[in-house]
């Protein structure tokens, strides 16, 4: 028997992160990265297994010590301190593997940091290296030459994670994309054709979410339907076994705007009680939007985008979405642009980044190409690697700023979150469901909870923050939702939770404007903006 710890480690502050809010849900981090519980499943059980994620508990560097085998994930907003971690580790003695997303887009980062690297999808060669380590055999890189049939996959170890730190559950249903995004490093990694797990597996990995106690779970998949004739049997038995159970699971995802389109794949997303998506929109520019290939969001006949957002609101999904600046069609006014076009799109919560050119992308190659690439001093300044071409870099940081600004305002935030919940009387579709009328003691019970967890995030939200003026606000806004919609306790909890996150946002906006006089340098906070949306999202089970 081997003692194995697998370690995650921490984040910088992020917008998904939501670490300033986390108090207020008495929480350490949102959820955790789906790969660590996985990692320990493909591992042989006669060997001893423990998780480490620094995002919800200090590394005891003494206890990785004594350990036979230290392996690291991360991707590469994690990068400077997966390296530190693999520094302190092997100074110590211990060998240590390393894979996960940054491994995979930037290898030479790490050579020589760890004793072996796994590029790509490990989940058939972590458990072909634990073979060979245990006979002494094993080599120093690990290349799967397969995707990975995910219907092998077994369930995550999730009775390992300290469930009880995280606000959400994580969990992958397929991977892999059929589009073509110039930045994104999805298609490189995972591929174009969508793989999908079966009905059993997923039912049998909520049930294990359903057990351990999570009501939220995020399904990481970077386009959850991006096979969308695969999808919809697998979302009607999520459908079916939500409703045997009174919906016990909340879902949120990724995917394309293409959903729009498909009035019965909304359908059968709300039944599954998908409350929430986040979609990839990028920018209002179509030629943009051409530039970097984004061609699912410029169809033909499809609507505006504007209404094709407002057709899935209409449906009973919540929108999120991804914003980039820096395109080479975008000039100064996309700084204007942007906060506009959400304020019409009725979205609330946008993460709004600088382009960035991720390694073994199409972007990177172009702009490589072109020399257009920042060196680390000069993207460190501007925030980003990606020189552009409307602009000059210093003008593309001050605007990318002035634009997050805009949009976190308390007034502009609370004016697209009000326009959807008050003007539109947003309704989710879970709770307009029939359903309910043979379920009344479980819809009294869910509604009782809704009000005791509005109270308390309301309660703690005005007590813990100090910002006397937001915390006003913030007072203003929670008793103007419960005379408008007090007969509706689930919108007031959404609405509650919306709020403790613009506090998140408010406090991120602050640091990202924190800019060196001197060197013009952008301050650590910004430094996660500037990467395209799948770098920070990206909670793929790369190991």
């Amino acid at each position: 028997m081997a003692d194995i710890v697998i370690v995650n480690p921490r984040f910088d502050i992020s917008f998904w992160g939501l670490e300033h809010c986390m108090p207020l849900f008495g929480k350490k981090a949102n959820l955790p990265v789906a790969c660590l519980g996985l990692l320990a499943a493909l591992v042989p059980d006669h060997h001893d297994v423990t998780l480490v994620d620094e995002n919800v508990e200090d590394i005891d560097f003494d206890r990785l010590a004594r350990a036979d085998l230290v392996c690291l994930t991360g991707m590469n907003i994690q990068g400077r301190r997966l390296i530190e971690i693999l520094e302190e580790v092997r100074a110590r003695g211990t060998m240590t593997v390393v894979g996960g997303p940054m491994a995979t887009v930037e290898p030479e980062a790490l050579e020589g940091l760890a004793d072996v690297i796994f590029v790509g999808e490990a989940d058939e060669t972590w458990p072909e290296f634990l073979a060979a380590w245990e006979k002494g055999e094993h080599k120093s890189r690990y290349v799967q030459p397969e995707k990975t049939d995910v219907t092998t996959l077994p369930v995550p170890r999730t009775d390992l994670l300290k469930i009880e730190r995280y606000m959400f559950g994580s969990m992958q249903i397929s991977r892999g994309c059929p589009f073509t995004c110039e930045f994104c490093d999805i298609i490189v990694t995972f591929g174009r054709r969508p793989r999908l797990k079966t009905s059993e597996q997923v039912i049998a990995e909520l049930e294990d979410f359903l057990q351990a106690g999570f009501k939220i779970v995020f399904v990481v998949d970077d386009n959850l339907i991006g096979n969308k004739k695969a999808i919809k049997p697998i979302l009607r038995d999520i459908a079916r076994w939500q409703q045997e159970r009174a919906y016990p699971l909340t879902l949120f995802t990724e995917a394309s705007l293409d959903l729009a389109e498909d009035d019965e794949l909304m359908e059968l997303m709300g039944l599954a009680n998908f409350q929430n998506v986040f979609i990839g929109i990028e920018t209002p520019n179509e030629e943009s939007l051409r530039e970097t290939k984004k061609l699912q969001n410029v169809r033909p006949n499809a609507g505006s985008l504007i209404d094709r957002v407002h057709r899935i609101q209409d449906s009973g999904i919540d929108v999120w979405c991804g914003m980039i600046v820096g395109f080479d069609h975008d000039d100064p006014s996309i700084f204007k642009t942007v906060p506009a076009f959400l304020s019409r799109a009725r979205i609330s919560t946008a993460l709004v980044g600088l382009l960035h050119a991720i390694p073994t992308t199409p972007l990177y190659k172009r702009l490589k190409g072109e020399g257009r690439l920042n060196d680390e001093k000069n993207a460190d300044r501007y925030g980003t690697n990606v020189i552009p071409l409307g602009m000059s870099s210093a003008e593309l940081r001050d605007g990318f700023i002035q634009t997050m600004k805009d949009c976190y305002t308390a007034d502009a935030y609370f004016e697209r979150l009000d326009s959807q919940f008050i003007g539109r009387n947003f309704k989710f579709t879970l709770h307009e469901l029939p359903y309910w009328s043979k379920w009344r003691m479980a819809w009294a019970k869910r509604a009782f909870f809704n009000y005791v967890r509005f109270a308390v995030v309301a309660s703690r939200l005005l007590s813990l923050v100090q910002d006397e003026t937001l915390r006003s606000r913030y007072r203003q806004q929670l008793v103007q939702i419960t005379k408008l919609r007090w007969r509706e306790p689930h919108i007031l909890f959404i609405y509650a939770l919306k709020t403790a996150t613009h506090y998140h946002y408010a406090e991120l906006v602050r640091a990202i404007g924190d800019v060196d006089p001197e060197t013009g340098a952008m301050s650590e906070a910004g430094r996660p903006f500037s990467r395209s949306r799948k770098a920070e999202t990206d909670e793929a089970i790369a190991a």
